[in-house]
């Protein structure tokens, strides 16, 4: 049975803690330079690399709003349970993004722990795109909430 945000929570998976604009911030510059590594490792080939360097960039953007909101999590699928939990029913967000989010995660996964498993130039050009428009929407979405504060 998939993870629910009520279990994240009942599990200790996402945790309250105080707010911080400082850390989603810092959280976004860290997607950014996740994405950068992903371009980087991309243009030599490395597709491994460059399709887990993507999926960090979408962890880390996501990040952000829990670390604004005042969350911190423990398992990266709550993440994504968070947003959809969080944003999605709240109609703040497109499903679509958590969709991606989980699939990305599920990929880096295969990628990461998959003995068999590699990378082709279209998935690492496809996450790349992916992790590039996720982070623009989390972006929007963070300037959204600190207008609204």
């Amino acid at each position: 049975m998939p993870l629910r945000f009520k279990d994240c929570i009942e599990k200790g998976l996402l945790r309250k803690i105080s707010a911080s604009e400082d850390n989603a911030l810092r959280s976004i510059n860290k997607a950014g330079s996740w994405l950068k590594e992903a371009q980087k490792s991309f243009q030599i080939k490395a597709y491994d690399s460059s399709v887990l360097s993507s999926y960090l960039a979408m962890f880390h953007s996501a990040r952000a709003i829990l670390f604004f909101d005042g969350y911190r999590e423990k398992s990266h699928a709550c993440v994504a349970r968070y947003l959809e939990d969080n944003y999605v029913r709240r109609k703040k967000l497109e499903k679509k993004w958590v969709d991606l989010l989980d699939h990305n995660r599920e990929i880096r996964h295969e990628n990461q722990y998959d003995l068999s498993f590699y990378s082709s130039d279209e998935e690492a050009k496809k996450a790349l795109q992916t992790a590039e428009q996720f982070l623009k929407r989390m972006k929007h979405l963070l300037d959204s909430l600190k207008k609204s504060k």
